[in-house]
Formats: structure tokens, sequence, C-alpha cells
């Protein structure tokens, strides 16, 4: 049995760790096993804390710099340099990876962040609040393996935010849920178990609902400027233009998201299914493969809906969410190829009926 004799020398002080700039930056064991340590040395791991048209920003051991945009690079990946400080095109294989369909009608698909630990999904207690959209945050955060956590906030604006905890914590007992005043000392007690040395967290969610007022209270200053919301309406106003990885005291990594106002879906199967983990269990033992739950018969969905034991609103959000996904995930040539066989089919019968 090892013994304890720190009380018996009042002289010996816990030795502090000392955190270097990757740690800070979230560098951890999954990164370093991808290199040598030649590797570390002639090709200096930094992360891209920042990304714009053309250029991104990088941080490392001593080096914080400006580099030509790497090709599928997004904000927070690890990129390895050159000694003689060139860029190189190498992205270390990531712990996560958050992505969404790009808005547009070309279904490309947009990275949103690399290598998240925690994602905290942030709304507030007011009309912002929307059961459909943090379902969508969550299930694009299962999918990339990120814990998320569901923040929310204003909750000094409210006399009472027990309904809108109940309605968040109802979504999956796999996400906790924390109600806090983002611009008091709460965020730091509460978040601390996620905030750790050598993790990186994201704060998504739409604009106005306090992601810069919460990434400005764990930093202890103000990295990124605030805006209030409109009384008017509760709407939020922009501050945030662009994704940002902030180091902050505590060893750890922040990324802050502008607003997004819309998450569509795309190659989050695995997310949706670990959501929706009751519904998807049922509709394994529907009558049809390709039940639609509808008026099939033998539908399993159906059948608990009717006898109340699931809710007819969640369980037309995944139905929602199922198709969109499909839908989104298919790719460009599938889409062109099936397009094309579509109106085929359709000049056939046209010339049909002219015979």
């Amino acid at each position: 049995m090892t013994r304890d004799y720190s009380q018996f020398m009042p002289q010996a002080k816990q030795t502090e760790v000392t955190l270097s700039t990757l740690d800070t930056l979230g560098w951890q064991p999954f990164f370093s096993q991808q290199l040598s340590i030649d590797d570390m040395t002639n090709t200096p791991p930094v992360r891209v804390t920042e990304v714009h048209r053309t250029v991104m920003r990088v941080i490392g051991q001593g080096i914080d710099k400006t580099i030509p945009s790497v090709a599928d690079a997004t904000v927070g990946d690890w990129l390895l340099l050159s000694a003689d400080g060139t860029y190189s095109d190498t992205v270390l294989n990531r712990k996560s990876l958050m992505k969404r369909r790009a808005p547009g009608s070309d279904r490309a698909v947009q990275y949103i962040a690399a290598n998240i630990d925690t994602a905290f999904i942030v709304t507030s207690c007011n009309q912002d609040f929307n059961v459909a959209r943090l379902e969508r945050y969550i299930a694009v955060a299962f999918e990339a393996e990120i814990d998320p956590v569901i923040v929310l906030t204003k909750r000094d604006l409210v006399a009472d935010t027990t309904d809108f905890e109940a309605q968040a914590r109802s979504i999956s007992d796999l996400v906790p849920v924390i109600a806090i005043d983002a611009r008091s000392d709460e965020p730091k007690a509460k978040l601390a178990e996620w905030c750790k040395p050598r993790r990186t967290v994201a704060f998504l969610g739409s604009s106005g609902v306090g992601k810069s007022t919460l990434a400005n209270t764990m930093a202890d200053r103000d990295i990124i400027a605030t805006q209030g919301i409109r009384a008017a309406d509760d709407k939020g106003r922009h501050t945030t233009t662009s994704r940002q990885l902030h180091l902050v005291p505590g060893g750890f990594a922040v990324l802050d998201t502008p607003g997004m106002r819309e998450l569509q879906m795309t190659d989050v199967t695995a997310g949706i299914e670990d959501l929706f983990s009751d519904l998807q269990e049922l509709s394994t033992q529907c009558k049809f493969r390709d039940c639609a739950h509808e008026t099939e018969p033998g539908c399993a969905v159906r059948a608990a809906m009717d006898a109340g034991d699931i809710d007819e609103a969640r369980m037309r959000r995944w139905k929602k969410l199922v198709a969109e996904d499909a839908y989104n995930s298919a790719t460009l040539i599938q889409r062109r190829a099936r397009d094309k066989a579509f109106g085929k089919l359709v000049r056939g019968v046209v010339k049909e009926k002219k015979r």
C-alpha cells in the first residue's frame, strides 16, 4: 500500500504542469501517434485557427503565420509545416469532423470544424428555443462522435426555466442540459467538466444566443465582439462572421462559430439513428422493409404512436431528418443519373401517348 507522507513535509509543493502551446491548441496522443520524432522536428504540426477565402492562419509551437489555403482543410485541422517554413498539404487524421450540406443548389458538403471534443449547442430561453433545431445539431455531433451538451442561456431574463429544461432533456438521455447566465461566473463552474487542458470545445447555435459571450467568459477577456438581441422579436444579431479557434486560460481551445441560418443534414445516418434509437428500433419491426410509417399494414411505428408510446410530432421530425439526409447524401452523379433516367421515362410515356 502506498502511503501519503505529504502532511509531514509542509515545504513540499505540488508541481504544476506547464502546458505548451501545442497542449493548449489541443494536441493529444491521437495526433502524436501519427508522427515520428523526426516528423515533429522536420515537419512541425500546426493547427488551423482561421480559414479565409484564399489563406488560413495556423499556430504551432513558436509558429503563428498565414499560409495559402489547403484543399479540404478546415478550422481545427492539424497540418504539417516543413522545416523551412513552407506549408504542406498533409492533414493529419481527424478525431472528429462536423459537416453540413452547403447552402445553394449544388449539394456540396461544407466542413464546419474538425477535431472538436465537445459541442456546446447553445440556445436561449426565449423565442429562439426550438427542439427541431436542437435535434439537428445533436444528430450532427453524434455522427462526428463529438459529445454534445445543450446550453440554455439568458436564464436571467425569464422567471422559470423549468419548461425549457424539460423540453431539452426530452431530446436524448445522452445529452446533458445546462441552464446558465452567460454574463455571470456560472459558465466557468458549470462547463468546467468539459473544458479541460488539451481539449477543444465549440459553441454552436443561432445568432444572438450568447455563443460569443460564453467564449469571452471562458477566456476571461473579450476575445470576440458581442451585441445584444433585438428587443422586438428576440432575434439575434450577427457578431461572429467566420469560424475561429481561440486559445484561452486553462489550457483548452474554444471554437466560436457564426450563427447558421440552416443546418442541412448530409451523411449523418448514424447520428440520426443514435438520436432516435427507439424509433429506429421500432422501424426494424415493421412488416415492410421500406415502410413509410403512414398507412402501411403491420407498421410498428404507427402502432406505438396509436398506443401513445411515442409522440407524433417527434416521429414526424425523425422522418423529415431521415428523408433530408438521404436526399442530400446522394452524390451529384447519382442524382444526375436518376434525373436522366426519369427524364427518359417521361419522354417515353409522352411519345407513347402521341402514338
